[in-house]
């Protein structure tokens, strides 16, 4: 079974799969978010689902999709921190040909492709004001134009929206408009981070061990418990996605003694977690032996000799290296903290946001082994 079906007392009932691991946790947290997906499901409300990066809210839309009427319909999703305002709004709208330079022929957007399903709005807290008027003309009347169109083109989808921040803040501020929020919010899921649910950890860890024993063909990796214990004292600011991504990376290395040191070397407040972690005895050397009496009060070393030509190579060689790591522990800690929005981290670190989609391309900071933070898990 694929998808969410409902059991005969009415109750939501997920599979262990894939698509719906997120709601698999038998927590009080987790059991209302159930409850709202049962209610919500077989009707067209607007749904805000909220909470930090990782917690699941995609697992969450997909699910009240699955269980509405509209299951069997499109499911579209869109990025709205992913495009800059001109092209988001032509990939949600579309537009007609000659609408701009390159508009060869006329192209849909994706409310067309929605069309009787469902369009999930992600980080919509992202997109532009000027952008949010014509969202908001969508949601009331069900209809918009393409850019460049002389008609309207109409609509029926439902729309579920989702954010990691506090659109009141953002209403406050003025970067987001308040009639679209209350538009938007006709009913809010609230998912809770891992670690108010850290009794939903073992199961979560059984799956994406199974899942990735089997698609990178290594059986026979496991979990200890002492591993296991760590991951429960830790408070996962990642939340699934960071669990998720240390099990991929304890699967690919087959060994647990790597789990923690790309996590420790980005934080500077040093999780406690780290005080309990075991530690083997294979790993334990033995510490070197205490000075010779003599050798405290040893004469000072005399200066080394200048470096040679090729020495000072070497050298120049070692500062570009050591900048460059720098600079990756320093994007990586900035994109920690924002939750990899990286407009927001661009800003912090005062480059553009070309130069630093450059920076995390050169720095291979996608790749799921060296980021302990992979952005798979929304």
């Amino acid at each position: 079974m694929d998808e969410m079906t409902k059991s005969a007392a009415g109750a939501v009932r997920v599979p262990a799969n894939d698509s719906a691991i997120a709601l698999l946790g038998q927590s009080a947290q987790m059991a209302e978010v159930r409850a709202l997906i049962n209610r919500v499901a077989e009707t067209d409300v607007t749904v805000l689902i909220r909470g930090e990066s990782g917690t699941g809210k995609e697992l969450v839309a997909r699910a009240i999709r699955a269980a509405s009427p509209r299951a069997d319909k499109p499911f579209i999703k869109v990025n709205c921190a992913a495009l800059p305002t001109e092209l988001l709004e032509s990939e949600m709208f579309g537009f007609e040909r000659g609408a701009f330079t390159g508009a060869l022929q006329t192209k849909p957007g994706k409310f067309e492709f929605a069309n009787h399903g469902t369009i999930f709005l992600d980080e919509i807290g992202e997109m532009n004001p000027s952008l949010q008027a014509k969202l908001l003309h969508v949601l009331q009347d069900g209809e918009f134009s393409r850019l460049g169109g002389q008609t309207d083109v109409r609509v029926d989808v439902r729309t579920i929206a989702a954010t990691n921040r506090c659109l009141e803040d953002a209403v406050a501020s003025g970067s987001f408009r308040e009639d679209l929020l209350f538009r938007l919010n006709v009913v809010c899921i609230y998912m809770p981070p891992l670690r108010e649910r850290r009794e939903e950890i073992p199961g979560l860890v059984r799956h994406f061990l199974a899942k990735y024993t089997a698609h990178y063909n290594r059986p026979g990796v496991e979990i200890s418990a002492e591993t296991l214990d760590g991951f429960m004292r830790h408070d996962w600011p990642g939340n699934v996605r960071e669990l998720e991504n240390v099990i991929q990376r304890i699967v690919i290395l087959g060994s647990e003694s790597h789990t923690w040191t790309p996590l420790m070397a980005r934080r500077t407040d040093r999780p406690k977690v780290v005080e309990h972690m075991p530690v083997r005895h294979s790993d334990v050397t033995a510490p070197p032996p205490p000075p010779h009496p003599l050798e405290r009060v040893a004469e000072p070393a005399p200066e080394p000799p200048a470096p040679t030509s090729t020495e000072q190579r070497s050298l120049k060689l070692i500062g570009r290296e050591a900048a460059r790591a720098a600079e990756r522990e320093m994007i990586l800690r900035t994109l920690h903290r924002t939750r990899w929005n990286r407009k927001e981290a661009a800003e912090m670190l005062g480059v553009s946001y070309k130069a630093l989609l450059y920076k995390i391309k050169e720095n291979r900071l996608d790749d799921p082994v060296s980021d302990p933070f992979p952005r798979s898990l929304e």
